[in-house]
C-alpha cells in the first residue's frame, strides 16, 4: 500500500523548521535534475508556487490528472494540494516559491487578491500578456540572484504583477450589461443611418449590417428609444428633407430622389404624416419665418 504523500518545504527538503524567507527562485533544471527530472507527488502547506516553462516538455501530476506541459505555460500550485512533475532534460523555465501571507498584496487586498484555490495549468500562447509574463519572470530571477538596493521591493512588485496577470487570465471575460449593450447597438444603428440616409435603408438591410435579425433589432430599438427601426430611418430622411426645403432651391421631387425615394408622392405622404404639412407648405412657412426674423433684425 502506498504511503502518505510527504509534505515538503521546498521539493525534497523535508523539515519541520520553516525557513525565514518569503520568496525563492531557481531554474527548474537546477532543482529537478538531481531527482532525474521527476518530482514525485508531494504537497506544500504554506507555499504558493509558479512554474514558468519557456521550452522543453513534461507532465504535471495534478489532482485533476496528468496534464502535458506545452510551453509557454505556467503551472500554479497553491498551498495544500498534492502535485508532482516529470520534465524533459531540455526543460527551460523557472520555479518561484513564495509565502503568500507575507506579500503586501495580501494585506492591501484582503479577500480580493486572486489567490488560486486549485492547481492550475495555463497555456500562454503568444498573447501580449504572455510576453509580459515571460519578461517579468526573468526580472524576478535577475533580482533574486542579485543583491542590489531595493531588491525585496522590486521582487514583491514583480511577484504581484505575476499574480494579478495570472488571476486575470483565470477570470471569465466580463460580460457587458445587456442594457449597455443595447444602447451601444442603437448608437451603431444611428451612425449607420446618418452615414447612409441617402440610400433609403430598410430594417432588413440595417439588421444585416449589424449582424442581428430584423425582429431582434426592432426589439432593441423599441426598448431603448420607444420607436421602431423604420421610425428612425424615416425620421432621419425627414430631418434632411427639412434642411433641403428651407436652404436649397431644389424641387420636392429632386429632394425626394436625393434621399432615396423613388416616388415623390410617397415622400410627400411620409413628410406630411411626420410634420402635419406638405413639403411645399413646410418650405413656405419656414421661409416666411426666416424673412420675418431678418426683418426684425433690420429694424
Amino acid at each position: 500500500m502506498a504511503g502518505p504523500v510527504p509534505t515538503y518545504n521546498l521539493y525534497g527538503e523535508e523539515s519541520a523548521v520553516e525557513r525565514a524567507f518569503w520568496v525563492h527562485c531557481e531554474t527548474i533544471a537546477a532543482r529537478s535534475s538531481g531527482y532525474r527530472w521527476e518530482i514525485g507527488l508531494h504537497r506544500h502547506e504554506s507555499f504558493l508556487q509558479f512554474l514558468h516553462i519557456r521550452s522543453g516538455s513534461g507532465d504535471a501530476l495534478l489532482p485533476s490528472g496528468t496534464v502535458p506541459l506545452i510551453p509557454p505555460c505556467v503551472v500554479v500550485v497553491p498551498p495544500g494540494p498534492e502535485h508532482g512533475f516529470r520534465f524533459s532534460p531540455d526543460i527551460d523555465g523557472l520555479v518561484v516559491t513564495l509565502v503568500p501571507e507575507r506579500l503586501r498584496l495580501a494585506r492591501d487586498l484582503p479577500g480580493k487578491a486572486p489567490w488560486f484555490p486549485l492547481p492550475t495549468l495555463m497555456e500562454l500562447g503568444s498573447s501580449g500578456d504572455a510576453a509580459y509574463l515571460d519578461a517579468t519572470f526573468q526580472r524576478i530571477a535577475e533580482e533574486y540572484d542579485g543583491q542590489r538596493v531595493g531588491r525585496d521591493e522590486c521582487l514583491e512588485a514583480h511577484v504581484a504583477t505575476v499574480i494579478l496577470l495570472l488571476g486575470r487570465l483565470l477570470l471569465p471575460e466580463p460580460q457587458d450589461d445587456p442594457a449597455d449593450l443595447n444602447r451601444q447597438r442603437v448608437q451603431q444603428l444611428m451612425r449607420l443611418i446618418a452615414d447612409h440616409y441617402r440610400e433609403q435603408l430598410t430594417v432588413e438591410s440595417c439588421a444585416a449590417r449589424l449582424k442581428l435579425s430584423p425582429t431582434h433589432l426592432n426589439r432593441i430599438v423599441r426598448q431603448v428609444t420607444g420607436a421602431s427601426t423604420h421610425d428612425l430611418i424615416i425620421g432621419k430622411s425627414i430631418e434632411e428633407a427639412k434642411r433641403a426645403l428651407v436652404f436649397t432651391a431644389s424641387s420636392v421631387q429632386a429632394i425626394a430622389e436625393s434621399l432615396g425615394f423613388s416616388d415623390a408622392a410617397y415622400f410627400s405622404r411620409c413628410f406630411r404624416h411626420r410634420t402635419g404639412m406638405t413639403p411645399k407648405a413646410y418650405r413656405d412657412a419656414e421661409r416666411a419665418k426666416l424673412r420675418n426674423k431678418e426683418a426684425e433684425g433690420s429694424v
